[in-house]
């Protein structure tokens, strides 16, 4: 008897695990992603909406859960936002559009320290055509930057806390992308 119970608990560890991934306004996104040698956790995600329209999903990764956006913001330690787009509306236009409005917003209007660095980040991260389906992760990694990775291709690394702060507070800051999945991410 002690024998078919560990089999059936060794069965059920070597399963693959149901709750493995999310499922976001229809789209299944991973719960864990791996970023270096260290494995962050789902924080939370939701919709980028416009106009009804939904535009994209977006996941906030970190390595502990937490709800506070401005100790978010301003940790220096590895963590990641994850975005899959879901609609044929969304371009690169757009999305530069998006960054440059949001990261005014995230630096209350103070963008010159880290406007070089943006316009760096969008020329090289957003040149090619997006398309429904394409995955955006940003991913900060201390004493390394930022780096934009396009389905999984690494596309540019700007260094500095200070612009992960403002390029993180497109979605975390007081006045977000969106209050709602700003919520979301926070995982409220």
């Amino acid at each position: 008897m002690k024998k078919i119970i560990g089999l059936f608990a060794l069965l059920f560890i070597l399963t693959p695990n149901a709750d493995a991934q999310t499922k976001i306004g229809g789209i299944v996104m991973p719960n864990v992603m791996k970023v270096g040698d260290q494995y962050l956790k789902m924080n939370g995600g939701g919709m980028r909406e416009k106009y009804w329209i939904d535009l994209y999903v977006g996941v906030l990764y970190l390595a502990n859960k937490s709800s506070d956006a401005d100790k978010i913001i301003s940790a220096d330690e590895p963590m990641a936002i994850k975005m899959r787009i879901v609609s044929g509306m969304v371009s690169n236009s757009k999305l530069e559009d998006a960054v440059r409005d949001g990261m005014e917003k995230s630096t209350n209007g103070n963008i010159e320290p880290v406007k070089d660095r943006m316009e760096k980040l969008i020329a090289e991260g957003f040149k090619d055509d997006v398309e429904d389906g394409d995955e955006f992760d940003l991913i900060y990694m201390p004493g390394k930057g930022t780096t934009l990775k396009k389905n999984n291709k690494a596309l540019v690394t700007v260094e500095g806390l200070d612009f992960k702060k403002a390029l993180f507070g497109v979605w975390l800051c007081d006045e977000p992308a969106q209050e709602s999945l700003k919520k979301k991410m926070l995982g409220l």
